[in-house]
Order: C-alpha cells, then sequence, then structure tokens
C-alpha cells in the first residue's frame, strides 16, 4: 500500500505508468512484488526507507525518503530491473513512454503520442482534460501536480 503520508514533501517519487491496466485478478500479487521489493531495497548496503503501490490499476509509484538515505545508481538500476521484471511477470509495458494517460468520467484512458493531436483536432480531449504527468521527480509535485489540465501540461506542448 502505497503510504505517502510517512515521507517528507521532498522524498523522490518514480512513476511507472502501464500501456494497459494491470489485471484485476492480479492486483494483490502485483501489490505484493513491490512491497517485497522496497523492503529489500537497498543502498550502498543500508536500507532505504521507501513504499510503493499500485494506483488506478495502472501505475506503479515507488517513494523514497532521500533525507534518511540517498539512493545511488546501482538502486535506481535495482529499480528499473524491478519493474523490467513486472513488465515480464504480469504481461504490461510499465516502461512505454510513448502512450500518455488521462481521465475520462472515472475512467483512466490510454493515448499513444502519435494521436495526441488528432484526438485534441476531433474534440475527443480537450484543454481541461486532466492528464497524469510522470515527470514529478518529489512528493509535493505528485501530490499537487501529478493529475492537471491539458493546457497546464507538458503534453500540450504536442498538439
Amino acid at each position: 500500500m502505497l503510504d505517502l503520508l510517512a515521507f517528507p514533501d521532498n522524498a523522490r517519487v518514480w512513476i511507472y505508468p502501464a500501456a494497459t491496466p494491470i489485471d484485476e485478478n492480479r492486483i494483490q500479487e502485483c501489490l505484493d512484488d513491490i512491497t517485497e521489493f522496497v523492503r529489500n531495497w537497498r543502498s550502498h548496503q543500508v536500507d532505504l526507507v521507501a513504499t510503493g503501490g499500485i494506483l488506478h490499476h495502472q501505475f506503479i509509484v515507488l517513494v523514497v525518503d532521500e533525507q534518511r538515505n540517498l539512493p545511488g545508481g546501482c538502486s535506481i538500476d535495482k529499480s528499473v530491473h524491478f519493474i523490467q521484471s513486472m513488465n515480464i511477470k504480469y504481461k504490461v509495458d510499465f516502461l512505454q513512454r510513448m502512450i500518455f494517460q488521462y481521465i475520462e468520467g472515472e475512467s483512466v484512458k490510454n493515448i499513444a503520442m502519435h494521436k495526441l493531436k488528432e484526438a485534441y483536432d476531433h474534440g475527443e480531449i480537450g484543454d481541461d482534460t486532466l492528464f497524469f504527468d510522470h515527470l514529478v521527480q518529489r512528493k509535493d509535485e505528485f501530490i499537487s501536480s501529478w493529475l492537471k489540465p491539458l493546457k497546464n501540461s507538458w503534453h500540450y506542448r504536442l498538439i
């Protein structure tokens, strides 16, 4: 379970959006894998104070309190290898950066980068459509800016 309250505002955040939702029947198993990973995540032989979880059945989020122990290059590489293993195990691509996610009603929708302008031109998405910004890097940014209107998002320059 993603426990953001225990982390300072400047905690480091990584967001891995899935190209397709995780199967409902596998969510708990996926959460168990994430919990096991963050429990054993280390940097320079010292445990990282970390948490992780799944949001909207489509986003793996990892959080590290860098004030307690700074993750080094090897520990960040381990997180990427973990995500790559999740790709294989769950048959879901968490590293596809050319697919974006937005909110439509109560659902998370996916759109390929090359279809963004066409969807905008046809009115399928608009300036106020809420897009997920996976480039946020800190807890405070995650809370305030992970979800924002297209017109305020970096995605807008692709239209």
